[in-house]
């Protein structure tokens, strides 16, 4: 059984509280007790009584203090408050903490023994009933502001993100871009299945989805191909001899005839295919964007989908980054890993990384090889994109090249440049692609600030009439400026 605690720490919203217990001549009699006067303020004051209570100088010491406690660490503000408020000799003294983790640390930094368990829990549930009560100078209205207060800097910390590195929106992306490959193979195939009725060679010509999805909108009925469809057909293909074919074939087709209201079913399913697909690319610009901004190095390594993968597996950059190498290596191929390892076979040698072009060129004795020495470089541009203050595809541009560099050696045995001379050229040229960086964004800014200005109209300036934007002022300023110039050069001539 532990021992019972001399003293109680207890955190606050408000400040630290520093609670001393009765001693028990038997132990086994604290708990009972202490469970039984827990409602009862009378009792349990009888039990514990406040010793020293310090309260926070202001929201940001208390969100601070909050801060460190959540992650473990004993803030300066604590390790003072207990240095002045805890006898001078410790080597008895037991303190009763709820967190063992901070326990450890405040032992290790205070000299104090420490107790998490035992009647510890059941005292600091009874103080934080009646800490109202035992804390009586506080008014009660100003502790739930503060507890409220706090709670919302707290989480506004925690679900704070950077717009630029954000990497749940590339988790969410992927996730949509697996669905939508997968939906439009389906709807693409059903569209397949319903229009051969009609004309069946089409599928023999056009094997590419999109383009028979498009065509097969545009002919609807085979034996009302005219003009203004044959040069629909050309803009769609641009191939002279491709549109012949499928001219040709829809007037020698042994399809079946389908009614108008047939053809309007399928032209409309098609069309809205064929905006599913439309869709599907502008979401593949965008997660390459976000990769681009999220994880740079990682992208220049084994490209956007393959690196968007591997984080949405993870969970997050911060997890991919956190991982070894031997994990990014199988991640993807859990189930395959676990029956290896249940049959006593031999484990898988890639997982998602298989998507990655360097294990397609890689013969077959060197696909495991590949694997590992890239899922090693996959660590190192993860943890360059995840810890970088200001990430550049620099150092993903030099890992690619190394992997390149090791495929040649298992193929030719040419043997590589070192992996130490070619970090060291890495960072000079990282140093000055970041130094390049800020000046392209503010470049891009401009561009920007300029095409909002061209395309500002009367009605924008109006709904803004407060004057809130700073924009609108400085544009209005322009103007006459521009005016003026105008008619002194009018003037001198």
């Amino acid at each position: 059984m532990s021992e019972a605690p001399h003293y109680v720490l207890f955190e606050h919203a408000v400040g630290y509280g520093l609670l001393k217990v009765k001693e028990f001549e038997d132990i086994g009699e604290a708990l009972p007790e202490v469970e039984k006067s827990v409602t009862d303020f009378q009792r349990f004051n009888a039990i514990v009584k406040l010793h020293a209570f310090e309260p926070f100088k202001n929201t940001e010491a208390a969100l601070d203090n909050c801060n460190a406690i959540s992650e473990s660490i004993i803030h300066e503000d604590l390790a003072n408050f207990l240095e002045a408020n805890l006898p001078k000799k410790r080597k008895k003294v037991i303190l009763g903490v709820t967190n063992p983790t901070l326990g450890g640390a405040i032992a290790e930094s205070v000299g104090v023994k420490v107790t998490a368990s035992g009647v510890t829990p059941e005292i600091i549930r009874g103080v934080r009933v009646h800490f109202e009560a035992l804390v009586k100078d506080l008014p009660h209205h100003s502790l739930s502001k503060a507890q409220l207060s706090l709670g919302h800097s707290y989480s506004r910390g925690k679900v704070k993100f950077d717009v630029h590195r954000v990497d749940n929106m590339v988790i969410q992306a992927i996730a949509l871009l697996d669905q939508l490959d997968k939906d439009i193979n389906l709807f693409g195939m059903r569209i397949r299945e319903w229009y051969a009725y009609h004309y069946p060679e089409l599928t023999k010509i056009l094997p590419e989805q999109y383009k028979y999805i498009k065509c097969a909108s545009i002919i609807k009925n085979r034996l009302d191909l005219d003009d203004e469809r044959i040069a629909a057909l050309q803009e769609i293909l641009e191939d002279e001899d491709l549109v012949a074919k499928v001219v040709e074939g829809a007037r020698t087709s042994m399809g079946m005839e389908i009614s108008e209201l047939d053809l309007q079913n399928i032209d409309r399913f098609s069309q809205r295919v064929a905006s599913l697909t439309e869709y599907r690319n502008r979401l593949h610009d965008y997660i390459t964007n976000r990769m681009n901004s999220c994880a740079p190095s990682l992208t220049a390594l084994v490209g956007e989908q393959v690196g968007a993968r591997l984080i949405s597996h993870a969970g997050s950059l911060t997890n991919l980054a956190k991982f070894p190498a031997s994990t990014i290596q199988i991640l993807g191929a859990e189930k395959a890993l676990f029956r290896a390892l249940k049959t006593r076979s031999n484990t898988p040698k890639y997982g998602l990384l298989f998507h990655s072009s360097f294990i397609g060129r890689a013969s077959t004795k060197n696909k495991g090889r590949i694997s590992r020495f890239l899922a090693n470089k996959c660590s190192m541009a993860s943890r360059l994109d995840c810890f970088s203050d200001v990430p550049v595809a620099t150092f993903g541009d030099f890992l690619k090249q190394q992997v390149e560099d090791r495929l040649k050696y298992y193929e030719t045995g040419t043997v590589p440049e070192k992996n130490l001379e070619v970090m060291k050229k890495a960072i000079v040229e990282a140093e000055n692609d970041k130094i390049e960086q800020p000046k392209k964004v503010r470049k891009e800014a401009k561009k920007a600030l300029k095409r909002a200005k061209v395309g500002s109209t009367p009605s924008v300036v109006a709904a803004n009439g407060n004057g809130h934007a700073a924009e609108e002022p400085m544009e209005v300023d322009e103007t006459p400026k521009k005016k003026s110039k105008k008619n002194k050069v009018a003037i001198e001539a």
